[in-house]
């Protein structure tokens, strides 16, 4: 009985350290020049909704790594614009500047190197007129720039969730399986919750707890995200995501 005991747990370590090593790597994948990253048609064009709108989107992410995690991103648009701006932080960004922050005008709902992404949440109008300032000012002030570390950040996730931290206008929180956003400024313990609704504890995303009235109860374990949402029934896992009813902005517009 002792030994089987043992036997599970080396199991269970091996199981993590693999989790552990397979994150902090470098994607690779030989056909990443030529996976779509074509619109997923999601988001209205600038002449079907001439009011400001801002979006949150996530999907796998690339290559391997999309078992275990998604990517997320801020698209925004201004009122009465011709065209969306979007907001990601991507390693291969340091290797054409100092910076990891991709900010350009695209396309918002683009496949992401050929995983479907899907809407977190958006608002339009006069809450989204307001929430682009925030966004632009938070992009700018981001202390991570100059670091990327996929596992267990700061990344690209770390980047949104500072992101909504700063715009309250959203009121949302990222997906569980979003790797990265329990990284809390430049690896401070305790903050609000990215929907603003509660309180967040943290040891530099690696272990920690969250309570809010838009995230419920969050209990992260090495980086994954184990949690209840009672507001909008669901169970939040890692790898798998949100189990229930849809998330929704905390405060509706």
């Amino acid at each position: 009985m002792l030994v089987d005991k043992k036997n599970h747990t080396v199991r269970t370590l091996a199981l993590l350290i693999l989790l552990m090593t397979s994150l902090s790597g470098c994607a690779s994948n030989s056909n990443w020049r030529t996976a779509s990253r074509e619109s997923m048609g999601i988001a209205p064009t600038p002449e079907e909704e001439p009011r400001a709108i801002v979006q949150v989107y996530a999907a796998r992410a690339f290559g391997w790594r999309g078992s275990f995690a998604v990517h997320t991103w801020i698209a925004t648009k201004e009122e009465q614009a011709a065209t969306y701006t979007t907001y990601h932080v991507t390693a291969w960004g340091l290797r054409s500047s100092d910076s990891t922050i991709m900010i350009s005008q695209d396309i918002p709902d683009r496949r992401w190197y050929g995983a479907d992404a899907y809407l977190v949440t958006e608002i339009r109008g006069d809450s989204a007129k307001a929430a682009i300032p925030k966004i632009i000012k938070a992009a700018k002030d981001y202390p991570n720039k100059s670091i990327y570390r996929a596992y267990p950040g700061p990344n690209s996730n770390t980047f949104i969730s500072y992101i909504l931290r700063r715009t309250p206008e959203i009121s949302v929180e990222l997906p569980p399986h979003a790797i990265g956003k329990d990284w809390i400024e430049e690896g401070s313990l305790f903050a609000f919750t990215e929907s603003g609704t509660g309180v967040q504890f943290s040891t530099f995303g690696l272990f920690g707890f969250s309570l809010g009235l838009a995230e419920g109860l969050e209990v992260n374990l090495l980086a994954m995200t184990f949690g209840i949402d009672l507001w909008r029934p669901a169970l939040k896992l890692p790898f798998v995501g949100r189990v229930g009813f849809q998330d929704a902005p905390a405060f509706q517009p």
